[in-house]
């Protein structure tokens, strides 16, 4: 069982009061939403507690007041800009996220496709939406964006967008993912209220980095890691410091626009509403960690997992050697080095003894490894292991060799595989046909889901397949930048 450091009851029910109370100053409000509202899995790692769905629930408190618009850049649409961590692209983790609004009874109030220059495909995104009786409105770029105030401000400006009629007070504004435009959604939507009579207001829900935490906090620090590679930065929101002499965190590129996005607010809406960055933020994470120490310790056990993923992104030639630099950085800020993953030390120490690759998870306290055999990978013997250990099964053979042959035989000879070894969900398939007749594989398979939040390790990359399972499984995987074999190309 794991240690919780976060309140998640508490926070559904102060983050609710919180936009609630935000909201009573206008007549609507708008409501940028930043990260993932379903599954927001960097939040409960480093806040263990924090359920992934938690934003969600939140909202479902308001359901009554919500309506949510969902924001898309023409310029993603055009190029299958793609989600790494889903593996689809953003217009179709648009689809994704209606039919998971849906699904709960929220409200859908349109789509807004931003940067719009008649891409075809946007154009046929459109057609597909309103056929499902979706409202789209297109909204163009604007030159020299968002520092050319008079221009913005203009019929050639926000005046050109085409108006997304809402009828709710809180608009919840979200994206597939970044650079979709949905601050400026706010701010034209806003725009254009205004010339209909209608007083309306601006706020931002950002997670992280928390600006009631110190700046090099583990959380915070978690934050920056996590975001490597789009440069964000924490800092001291100099504007909060000034108004209030309070310190409060904040993250560079929202600090940066501050005085150009409070100018376009006092504009539209006739009168300074906020005084910083901060201000316009809602988020209540910080007010309902329980247990320091424990978010502390899931903080920087995240920081090094991050480490590892770069140093992939950097052998794949993802990322540059700045972003490894910039981890370690943060690595260093936080006090941690990579041998502080035990799973990792222990998986490389199986791989220098058997010189094969090996695998290690983390179960409890206890390290329970895995290595490579004629009849299966290390990732699938290390995940059998695992649950015998979880199911308090003896230390015997879950599945016999004669069980195990004749996938080998299907995959080489009938499907002309070049590996005869048997991935992660080969050998669960075949643990759960077993299971039909043995009580024994029977508990192994029901002792699966009790592997959640565990921590593993392989000291080569793994093939998508086993990659797949274990973010399945909900276990924390990190892999040496390491390829099995010396060949160009790795098949997914």
């Amino acid at each position: 069982m794991k240690n919780i450091g976060f309140d998640n009851k508490k926070y559904i029910r102060l983050q609710s009061q919180n936009i609630a109370k935000r909201v009573a100053k206008f007549n609507k409000l708008y409501l940028e939403f930043g990260g993932k509202l379903f599954d927001d899995n960097h939040a409960s790692r480093v806040l263990p507690g924090f359920e992934p769905d938690s934003k969600i629930k939140m909202l479902l408190n308001l359901k009554d007041k919500v309506e949510m618009v969902l924001v898309i850049n023409a310029n993603h649409i055009e190029k299958n800009k793609m989600r790494s961590d889903l593996g689809i692209t953003y217009s179709q983790d648009l689809l994704r996220l209606i039919d998971s609004f849906i699904a709960v009874d929220l409200q859908i109030g349109g789509v807004v496709i931003t940067h719009f220059n008649k891409q075809d495909e946007a154009i046929k995104l459109r057609k597909s939406l309103e056929k499902s009786g979706i409202k789209v409105v297109y909204h163009y770029a604007i030159e020299n964006y968002p520092n050319n105030i008079d221009l913005i401000l203009s019929d050639n400006g926000f005046g050109k967008n085409e108006y997304l009629e809402t009828s709710r007070e809180i608009i919840v504004v979200t994206a597939p993912g970044p650079g979709s435009g949905k601050m400026a959604t706010c701010l034209s939507q806003m725009y254009h209220d205004n010339k209909r009579g209608l007083k309306s207001g601006y706020a931002k829900f950002e997670t992280f980095p928390i600006w009631n935490l110190p700046l090099n906090h583990p959380v915070n620090l978690a934050y920056e890691a996590a975001t490597v590679d789009l440069s964000d930065v924490n800092m001291i929101d100099p504007f909060h410091l000034e108004a209030y002499q309070k310190i409060a965190i904040n993250y560079n590129r929202d600090v940066e626009v501050f005085p150009v996005l409070n100018d376009l607010l006092i504009r539209i809406m006739g009168k300074q509403i906020y005084k910083s960055p901060t201000d316009m933020g809602v988020n209540m994470v910080g007010k309902c960690i329980s247990d320091d120490e424990v978010c502390q310790k899931a903080a920087r056990d995240e920081i090094i997992r991050r480490y590892y993923d770069t140093e992939i992104e950097v052998r794949k030639d993802a990322l540059t050697e700045d972003a490894l630099f910039k981890i370690e950085t943060i690595m260093n800020k936080a006090g941690v080095t990579k041998e502080d993953r035990l799973v990792a030390v222990k998986a490389n120490e199986l791989a220098k003894k058997t010189k094969e690759p090996a695998v290690a998870i983390e179960y409890d306290g206890q390290i329970i490894t895995g290595k490579t055999s004629k009849l299966m990978g290390a990732s699938a013997a290390a995940l059998l292991n695992a649950v015998k250990i979880a199911g308090e099964i003896p230390d015997i053979h879950l599945l016999s060799e004669k069980v195990l042959t004749p996938i080998q035989e299907l995959k080489t000879t009938y499907l002309h595989g070049h590996n005869p070894r048997l991935h992660t969900d080969e050998v669960l398939i075949a643990l759960a046909v077993d299971s039909i007749t043995s009580d024994i594989c029977d508990k192994a398979l029901k002792s699966l889901n009790k592997l959640k939040g565990c921590d593993v390790h392989s000291t080569v990359l793994l093939s998508q397949v086993d990659v797949n399972v274990f973010k399945k499984l909900g276990m924390h995987l990190t892999m040496d930048p390491v390829y099995q074999t010396k060949k160009l190309y790795h098949a997914k």
